[in-house]
């Protein structure tokens, strides 16, 4: 989602000058968000201060305060992404479909080798409501699986 306000404010910041914001909420949807904002004010010599939480990157403290909290935002990210790795390994391994379902059925598919015969794969494709390259990668699998 955009924020054509935020990205109007952030633009219009120059070295030197300090952003301040009510809660850190307010400026970052998610902690890797505000922490990505608030590195790129860092790069650009801008400072940044958190009234409620009373959080200043004009100070070593502050900034260390920051830098913590980048870690635990990436600690966060490596944590989800283990929970998804995990849950998808766990669906596959009980027989689960992961990702999109297949634009075509078994039974369209040997249709369609059937109609390759005497049609264009485009004229196929078009007929199942898919494109003519969807078509030809299911062909492909099929002769790669036997």
């Amino acid at each position: 989602m955009t924020r054509p306000g935020l990205e109007r404010m952030l633009a219009s910041l120059r070295p030197g000058q300090t952003l301040v914001v009510w809660r850190l909420d307010r400026l970052g949807r998610s902690l890797s968000g505000l922490v990505q904002i608030i590195d790129d004010l860092g790069r650009r010599g801008v400072d940044f201060q958190s009234l409620t939480e009373e959080v200043s990157t004009a100070s070593p403290g502050g900034r260390l305060i920051f830098h913590i909290m980048a870690a635990l935002a990436e600690f966060e990210r490596a944590l989800i992404s283990e929970r998804t790795k995990a849950g998808m390994a766990e669906a596959q391994r009980k027989g689960r479909h992961i990702g999109r379902p297949p634009s075509l059925s078994d039974k369209q598919i040997v249709e369609a080798i059937r109609a390759v015969e005497t049609e264009s794969i485009k004229s196929i494709a078009a007929r199942y409501g898919i494109h003519a390259r969807t078509l030809q990668r299911q062909f492909q699998r099929l002769r790669e699986t036997g």
